[in-house]
């Protein structure tokens, strides 16, 4: 059996709840017909989405969301796997990773799934022949929003897309557990160095950057928070941590995580006033967030280990994990969120790409949220697959709650 075979195996016995609904699909037959294009992380967790939407009757398309996220081996196992193909390749330059979007499109999707929002750009930048195909898509992560919600601004989103990312499941569990464990263990497992007693600096106190904030506590951690919005900023203080300017930040930090899906987070000025041998790295989408370019010109010296480029300024070292790509997925070792996490996260993304196959044609073009008993559902089959219980309203308490003339 292959490497990536037993990869997908494995992560398979975690996701009780996506199993559910593979078995739900492969009764119904949801996207019979159907063709569905995928730019997402292929590796073991996302080869379990892409069976479970192929049970269903779908014939999936899937490349990769980042150059060096991809396991090769989990790649070659999909391309066995009856109604998928797959183009992702690690390490690819950006040519072939456009080249395999392009793959993706030529197969003429109905339905996308993306990380990052790649496809649906794509499509409404290069492929615009594919529009009128396109009944909707699916986007799974907070920067493919941002982006998304630009497009719907500026009213170029020509059709309807669910955003994943936005929804109690997926911020409560996904945001704060995923990004907030991943990150961190790849960073040890890469770096091979203690964070207990470190001045970890995470940039941005979003649900990813109040995960990271806890999880590095938890390990010992100082924990400095950055950030521009003043409410997230006092939420940070009253939780515990400092919170600070980069520029502040950069003379003390250790360890920087950058959480914000923005550009040129850490800079120049901020790279002038870091200790030697600071690491960075970024948990945000695109690497952006480190100005890996100004590095590149301005370095005296690069040293280049796995997952790990040195960069020597006047003598002091910097270093930069995976490139500053997301890190806890581009290391050579980063496996990405923990197993059960995505069990929710893709059950939700299997569920929603199913609404949109039932619904994307009386959907108006923009962003739409998930639908409540959606995330409801998949919390309930998670509470199943645990074995706990919860309360139910009774019907006085369920009148109680909606009414308003019920007084002291």
């Amino acid at each position: 059996m292959s490497t990536g075979k037993l990869k997908i195996e494995w992560a398979a016995q975690y996701m009780p709840v996506l199993a559910a609904i593979k078995k739900q699909f492969a009764k119904e037959k949801p996207f019979d017909g159907i063709t569905i294009g995928m730019a997402l992380h292929v590796e073991a967790k996302t080869a379990n989405l892409v069976s479970t939407l192929a049970a269903g009757g779908a014939v999936v398309h899937i490349t990769g969301c980042n150059p060096l996220s991809t396991q090769d081996d989990v790649a070659e196992a999909l391309n066995h796997v009856k109604n998928v193909h797959c183009y992702a390749k690690r390490a690819c330059t950006v040519e072939e990773y456009y080249d395999a979007i392009n793959k993706v499109l030529d197969a003429k999707p109905v339905i996308t799934i993306d990380d990052g929002m790649d496809l649906i750009h794509y499509i409404h930048t290069k492929r615009r022949d594919l529009l009128k195909k396109v009944i909707g898509g699916c986007e799974e992560t907070t920067t493919g929003i941002h982006r998304l919600r630009a497009m719907e601004a500026e009213g170029k989103l020509e059709f309807p897309v669910v955003a994943v990312n936005d929804t109690p499941m997926k911020h409560f569990f996904d945001n704060v557990h995923g990004t907030g464990e991943s990150v961190l263990s790849s960073i040890m497992i890469t770096t091979n160095t203690l964070i207990a007693g470190k001045y970890v600096v995470v940039a941005g106190y979003g649900y990813c950057g109040r995960g990271l904030a806890r999880k590095a506590h938890g390990l010992g951690a100082k924990v400095v928070v950055t950030e521009i919005d003043p409410r997230r900023a006092l939420e940070a203080h009253m939780d515990g941590f400092m919170v600070m300017t980069m520029e502040q930040a950069a003379a003390i930090g250790d360890i920087f995580i950058t959480t914000t899906g923005n550009t040129s987070i850490i800079a120049e000025k901020h790279f002038k006033k870091l200790k030697e041998g600071a690491i960075l790295s970024n948990a945000g989408h695109f690497n952006v967030e480190i100005d890996i370019e100004w590095l590149q010109k301005h370095a005296d010296k690069t040293v280049k280990r796995d997952g790990i480029d040195t960069y020597m300024l006047k003598g002091k070292a910097v270093h930069v994990l995976a490139e500053g790509r997301l890190v806890n997925l581009a290391t050579p070792k980063g496996m990405g969120h923990p197993i059960e996490v995505m069990d929710l996260s893709f059950a939700l993304q299997a569920l929603c790409t199913q609404y949109i196959a039932k619904n994307g044609k009386k959907l108006k073009a923009g962003v739409h949220e998930v639908p409540n008993e959606i995330d409801e559902d998949v919390a309930n089959l998670k509470l199943s697959s645990l074995g706990l219980s919860i309360d139910k309203l009774s019907k006085e308490q369920q009148k109680y709650s909606c009414s308003w003339d019920i007084g002291t």
